[in-house]
């Protein structure tokens, strides 16, 4: 054997055990909703294996459970994530490009249920005939799964990694929960008027104190969102990232809504609100807001359209390397028998080759009712199932090289969504019932590439730990069965309290399918902004910038989201600086940065989980299942309150890692989890 597992072949712990799945598929549940809400309103989602590794390490001590117990939780556990982020980067096109009118119906439901869990399935069972090869590939490191099993191996000898976690949850929560009764102004937004071609004035105002303008120019100006979630993903990004997504909000609310305000105003004025009506007559947050959504935004679809061209570029070596290998790995797998080893045992071949017809077949089914056409339906599940393996076994690939948390899903997606939506213009399918059939494809792709790389990453946690392949595979078959039956809820929760594609909930990369389906099927897309987005993000390329699709995703949302992520990377640069001026010791830099990611996840997690209940308050009051709205204690809560406290957090992310950094001559801890 060539490598030596951390539990040997031969062992009587426990392993599949009925506390372990129970553990996992409600944490799956409840870090997809988390996931689900944070990529909704940020564009991002966060890996689930750490916390979920912390979490059911943390409550199994309690049970006295085995660390193969552990590692099982944890993975069903993470799996809800990975279907959580194929769901919210395809499902909201739906309804955000008109393919569905109703989102809170039963077909929408059965159809949202059997995309997740087709996705799912086709996951698992791709990487069933990869698992083998790629796990023991020396070329793929797999960091994440590295210092996912750091983990695990550190809880066995006492690890404070659960406290620092769930702290960091409780006061996330409390600080989102304080913002929402209006404690605080979580954002301040400022009026700045530039007068007519000519003049020379800027005036400088509050929302209360200039209300009403003329025909010069206007913009909003807001502080950063007082938000935990935001402010963790920017400390997990680190600087240079939140400074990118930062820099594409400067960009849509400096420079293209003054300018277009500043020339354009009046007209733009008369084209939202109709002839004769007046910049005096509207709110000037109504007017810069509609000329981000309906100007600004297409060009960040032009932007993000390169960007993910850009990514998968830039990545061509490691996409062919991975589909050379992948190939490579299926006539690996299929000419080596089932071994006898625990270690090697995977799904039987026939039950998995019996459930990839059974979803083939399905799915047929469910492109027609999409498209109305059978020979539609048999293209869309052609390309579907070619599509999937091949981006399964690219996903997988590139989780080895650079971990889940920075594979491009979103770019994989998109080149699907692009293929299968010519492909049904060459066949005559256009309209409404094209796109529908476009996005039904990119929704089991997305879903099947996210799986395909975490499933991947468990896989190889457990070939660290000692984990029984098979025992992990069908526990994520339950874990991808309840997330796809249940995920749909809080989806729906979100849409019926903020809408999908609103400010409130973006919805970036759901955004961009939709406009990409609509504009290749259903020709409805504003190709002239589009076009000016994709200059423009050629224009990012050619001064080289790093993510030119960060850029872009900051453009599409909202200014005091990327504001808020910005503050968070910011204070994840004074964490590093700080402690290269402290001298501290690579084991000591390893510490902070341990204690850091977990304190961030907390806070994500935190606010992830009470927004939720905040958004399933408000969905049961506009149904009139509740007749009380969320209380506002201060409806006009000061804002300089709400700064204390954002200085409050960046106190918090900032002391805490350096505190806990430990002496010098302490041996190393595990590896970072970043």
């Amino acid at each position: 054997m060539s490598y030596q597992p951390y539990v040997p072949e031969k062992t009587d712990m426990r392993e599949f055990t009925l506390r372990a799945l129970i553990l996992g598929v409600i944490m799956t549940v409840i870090l997809g909703a988390a996931n689900a809400y944070l990529g909704l309103r940020a564009g991002m989602t966060i890996a689930a294996t750490y916390p979920a590794a912390v979490i059911g390490m943390a409550i199994l001590k309690l049970m006295r459970g085995s660390i193969l117990e552990e590692n099982m939780a944890r993975t069903v556990g993470s799996i809800g994530e990975s279907v959580a982020a194929g769901a919210i980067f395809t499902i909201p096109a739906f309804i955000i490009s008109g393919a569905w009118l109703k989102f809170d119906t039963f077909d929408a439901y059965i159809k949202s249920t059997a995309l997740m869990f087709v996705g799912g399935m086709l996951g698992i069972m791709f990487v069933t005939f990869l698992r083998r090869v790629m796990v023991t590939d020396p070329e793929l490191k797999f960091p994440e799964s590295v210092a996912a099993s750091e983990i695990h191996k550190a809880g066995q000898k006492g690890s404070q990694g659960a406290k620092f976690l769930f702290q960091a949850m409780g006061f996330g929560a409390l600080i989102y929960t304080l913002g929402v009764v209006k404690i605080f102004a979580a954002t301040k937004e400022f009026i700045i008027k530039v007068g007519t071609i000519g003049s020379s004035f800027v005036r400088l105002g509050t929302e209360k104190t200039a209300t009403q303008v003329d025909a010069g120019g206007t913009v909003a100006v807001a502080g950063p969102g007082i938000y935990p979630a935001y402010i963790g993903v920017g400390y997990i990004i680190g600087p240079r990232l939140a400074s990118l997504n930062f820099a594409g909000g400067v960009l849509a609310w400096g420079l293209f809504a003054p300018l277009l305000m500043f020339f354009l105003g009046p007209q733009l004025v008369e084209k939202f609100y109709g002839p004769g009506v007046a910049m005096a007559d509207v709110a000037w947050p109504d007017i810069v807001f509609n000329v981000w959504k309906f100007i600004i935004r297409p060009i960040a679809v032009g932007g993000m359209l390169v960007g993910a061209s850009f990514t998968l570029f830039r990545m061509r070596k490691n996409l062919a390397a991975g589909m050379k290998r992948s190939i490579g790995d299926v006539k690996k797998a299929s000419g080596q028998a089932q071994a006898a080893s625990r270690f090697e045992k995977d799904l039987n071949i026939r039950l998995v080759l019996a459930i990839l017809a059974v979803a083939f077949i399905m799915m047929i089914f469910v492109y027609e009712i999409f498209s109305g056409s059978m020979s539609s339906a048999i293209l869309a599940a052609v390309v579907m199932a070619v599509a999937g393996f091949f981006f399964a076994a690219v996903s997988g690939n590139l989780v080895g090289q650079i971990g889940s948390s920075n594979n491009p899903i979103s770019g994989l997606t998109l080149s699907t969504l692009i293929i299968a939506a010519l492909l049904m213009v060459l066949i005559g399918a256009t309209g409404i019932s094209g796109v529908a059939a476009v996005l039904g494809v990119a929704a089991v792709v997305c879903v099947s590439s996210a799986v395909a790389g975490e499933m991947l990453q468990d896989l190889k946690v457990g070939h660290i730990l000692g984990g029984t392949p098979w025992k992990m595979q069908v526990g994520n078959i339950f874990g991808v069965l309840l997330a796809s039956l249940v995920l749909y809820f809080p989806l729906l929760v979100l849409h019926g309290a903020f809408q999908f594609g609103s400010k409130d909930l973006p919805a970036p990369q759901a955004g961009l399918m939709a406009a990409l389906s609509q504009g290749i099927v259903g020709k409805e897309m504003a190709w002239p902004l589009v076009i000016v987005g994709m200059l423009m993000g050629f224009a990012l390329i050619l001064v080289q910038v790093s993510s030119p699709m960060l850029v872009a995703v900051g453009m599409y949302l909202p200014l005091e989201t990327t504001f808020a992520i910005f503050c968070g990377g910011m204070m994840k640069g004074i964490v590093d600086r700080m402690a290269d001026r402290r001298g501290l010791n690579p084991a000591q830099k390893t510490r902070v940065e341990n204690i850091g990611i977990l304190l961030a996840s907390g806070l994500i997690a935190g606010e992830a989980i009470t927004g939720l209940v905040r958004a399933t308050w408000k969905f049961l009051f506009f149904q009139n299942v509740l007749g009380v709205d969320i209380p506002e204690i201060f409806v006009n809560a000061s804002y300089y309150v709400g700064l204390a406290v954002l200085v409050l957090i960046g106190v918090y992310l900032v002391y805490f890692p350096l505190r806990h950094a430990g002496k010098a001559d302490e041996p190393p801890p595990p590896a970072a989890v970043v």
